[in-house]
């Protein structure tokens, strides 16, 4: 690994070979590290003072800006910096967190007490994100297991981070996303003195050009939809994921099918009308004028049925709204892409 940090042009030799040997410890104490990062992964302080900067950081491809690197900025597919190497609309980062990191020179704190990564708790926060869940259970469990913790260049394993291109429109077309991971490291007690260190990554996914079809980045119709509309905007904290399921509904990719189709919705004016979350007729066909997901999508509600979806949120776009109607209308299958969704 290349340790870059703060990229001092005047390190000292001696500082050079004190950031060599703390890149071949990090390589002892992480063990799969070393296996697992990607190609190009660099130690990276996280943007907080230089003095204190040490406490946390993180080990990550960051490859931009090139003359001071401080985020991961990647073209989908791009084997140098996407860990997948394939294009499908989406890209892979491996990043991992260690403590006590001798990368600075500047910096001589040794001690971690707690370390916070933002959103990370699945209670309600709309903004809760599995994988900073993950990357917290990581740091909990191989750093703070127990706190403090005060061995030099000690690492986790690396988290899979997934940043999904924004896309395909209508008009096939795409743009960048970008995932920021926050956190907030508190030292030990050095000197009578608690540090705090405030760090922050931004990962950037960048389409790949010309390769903006659903056919690329979905393997059917549902798949498009779970991704592009239920992931996006659906199963968050707070709404239809596994802790909250509002309206007893979930709809993470692993049951969100089998608890819409032919299923009677909470709301009770939709129920009593014969309404189904999805209606369908036989294999090949199904009502969108009886399936309350489409009348909560297009915001086509009377009294007593409910507030459009997403809550909160913009209306999806039309295009989108299309994508659902077509599918209900084709029998809703789970597998498979309905004509017009492609």
């Amino acid at each position: 690994m290349i340790s870059r940090g703060w990229n001092v042009r005047d390190r000292s030799s001696e500082g050079r070979l004190r950031a060599r040997r703390g890149r071949l410890l990090a390589g002892l104490a992480c063990g799969s590290l070393v296996l697992a990062g990607a190609a190009g992964a660099e130690t990276y302080g996280g943007g907080g003072g230089a003095t204190r900067d040490c406490l946390v950081v993180f080990d990550a491809p960051v490859n931009f800006p090139a003359s001071k690197p401080r985020k991961v900025r990647c073209v989908d597919g791009d084997l140098t910096c996407d860990a997948d190497g394939v294009v499908n609309g989406v890209c892979q980062f491996p990043v991992a967190v260690c403590v006590n990191s001798t990368f600075e020179p500047r910096c001589t704190l040794n001690g971690v007490d707690s370390i916070i990564v933002e959103h990370a708790l699945d209670n309600g926060d709309r903004k809760f994100d599995p994988e900073f869940q993950a990357l917290q259970s990581r740091i909990d469990s191989e750093l703070l297991d127990p706190a403090p913790n005060t061995s030099a260049d000690t690492c986790t394993t690396p988290v899979n981070f997934l940043v999904h291109v924004r896309g395909p429109t209508q008009n096939n077309k795409c743009r960048k996303d970008k995932k920021l991971i926050r956190m907030t490291s508190e030292s030990t007690l050095i000197q009578g003195k608690r540090f705090l260190d405030k760090d922050k990554l931004k990962l950037i996914c960048e389409p790949a050009p010309g390769q903006c079809s659903p056919q690329v980045f979905f393997s059917g119709t549902f798949d498009r939809i779970q991704k592009q509309i239920f992931n996006a905007s659906c199963a968050l904290g707070g709404c239809h994921d596994s802790q909250s399921q509002a309206g007893t509904l979930l709809l993470e990719q692993a049951g969100s099918h089998s608890n819409l189709i032919d299923v009677i919705p909470e709301n009770a004016p939709a129920a009593a009308a014969g309404w189904k979350r999805v209606t369908t007729l036989s294999a090949s066909t199904g009502d969108p004028d009886t399936s309350y997901l489409f009348h909560k999508v297009t915001g086509d509600l009377d009294t007593g049925f409910g507030a459009r979806m997403p809550l909160g949120q913009p209306k999806l776009k039309s295009y989108l709204i299309d994508v659902i109607e077509l599918w209900i209308a084709a029998g809703a299958p789970e597998t498979g892409w309905v004509p017009g969704t492609d």
